[in-house]
Parts: structure tokens; C-alpha cells; sequence
């Protein structure tokens, strides 16, 4: 699995070269020291994830990740911040950021690229937690469910992601496959042009008392 590493401390990019290097399926292509650095480091190595801090001196994390997602959008981004801004938050999910983890977890740093790298959306707890605040916080969508042309099945569905349900609980309850959970997620996400599951269930937090 290969990382390219953007943060503009250097004592901070060392550590994390070393954490993650202590896994041998992990290899630190490359580090970079300014958001500026995002996308030719990107290009040249292609990693696997790319992660990434969010305020630098010259191009923010954020602005970087946009720049990289608009020409690669199959980009893993993984943000890492001293930072729990509510905004940057909101940002890093709407542009289809893969996680938003705060250094402060250390710890966590190698199983949430793991945990990307197999397909999932990887916050931390003290950031889902505070989801709801989110939305609280932001005007209400006018629009129905009905309207947006979602079933009562892909209702259910969506209000168990925004639970927090893995695809083999909404299978066990929905007595369905997994893979008929997979399409359904698949469904959603085109019909309600997002990128990721966290999108979904932030979707269905902002919309839920209409």
C-alpha cells in the first residue's frame, strides 16, 4: 500500500512515516511539505492514499484535495489535523474526502488507511459524534425523500447507515444479501449525486424531519 504524506511540519511528517512504515504493508512513497505539493506528488506515485494535513502555509489541505479529486476523483484523501473546525469538516466531507482523523490519535493512523484502503469512510469518534451538530446548524432541505424519488426499502437503508450499520447488520435486518445492500448504497449515491456512505448518512441527518 502506498502513502504520499503532506504536512508542513517536518518533525510531524517523520513521525508518521515511521508509524506507518512499522506495518510491511505499508510504504511511504514520498513526502511533501505544502498543499502545493498535493497533486505532482500524486501524479508522479499515484499512492494508494494520500494523507494529508489541512492548514499549510502556501495552499490548504482542503484546496489541494479539491485540486487532486477534480483531475483524479477516484482519490483516497485522508486528512489529518490538529484541527476540529466545524467548517473543515464540513468541507473535507462534501468534496468526498475518504476520513478526517485529528493527530492527536496516533494510534489510529494505520488501521483508518486499512480500513479506507477496504472500501470504508473512516472519521473519528469525536467527529461523528458532533455529525448531528452539523446538521443542526445548516438550513433544512425542502425537498421529500419521496420527491428525490427514494423507496421506502432505500429509506430504511439510509436510515441505518446514518446509524452507524456495517452492510452485514443492514443485511441481517432487512433479512436481504449484503450485495443487495451493496446495489442499494450504489443506488443512492446516483440518485442523490454523492460520493460515500458518510455523505449518505449526513444526507439523511439534514433531512430527516421534513
Amino acid at each position: 500500500m502506498k502513502v504520499v504524506i503532506i504536512d508542513d511540519d517536518p518533525l510531524v511528517s517523520q513521525s508518521l512515516r515511521t508509524i506507518l512504515q512499522t506495518d510491511p504493508d505499508v510504504t511511504v512513497s514520498a513526502i511533501g511539505s505544502d498543499g502545493e505539493d498535493a497533486l505532482p506528488l500524486y501524479e508522479k506515485y499515484l499512492p494508494d492514499i494520500l494523507l494529508m494535513d489541512i492548514r499549510m502555509k502556501k495552499v490548504t489541505g482542503l484546496s489541494a484535495g479539491e485540486t487532486v479529486l477534480s483531475k483524479y476523483p477516484e482519490a483516497r484523501i485522508l486528512f489529518l489535523t490538529t484541527f476540529s473546525d466545524d467548517d473543515y469538516i464540513i468541507s473535507a466531507l462534501r468534496m468526498g474526502a475518504k476520513g478526517y482523523l485529528l493527530k492527536q490519535k496516533f494510534e489510529s493512523i494505520v488501521p483508518s488507511i486499512k480500513a479506507v484502503m477496504a472500501g470504508q469512510n473512516v472519521f473519528g469518534e469525536d467527529i461523528i459524534a458532533r455529525l448531528p451538530h452539523f446538521m443542526d446548524s445548516k438550513p433544512k432541505e425542502s425537498m421529500t425523500f419521496t420527491s428525490m424519488g427514494i423507496t421506502a426499502k432505500e429509506l430504511t437503508i439510509l436510515e441505518l447507515i446514518a446509524d452507524g450499520c456495517s452492510n452485514r447488520e443492514i443485511a441481517d435486518h432487512q433479512y436481504i444479501s449484503e450485495g443487495t445492500v451493496r446495489n442499494a448504497i450504489s443506488v443512492l449515491l446516483e440518485k442523490l449525486h454523492l460520493k460515500s456512505r458518510t455523505q449518505l448518512a449526513i444526507f439523511y441527518l439534514k433531512n430527516e424531519s421534513e
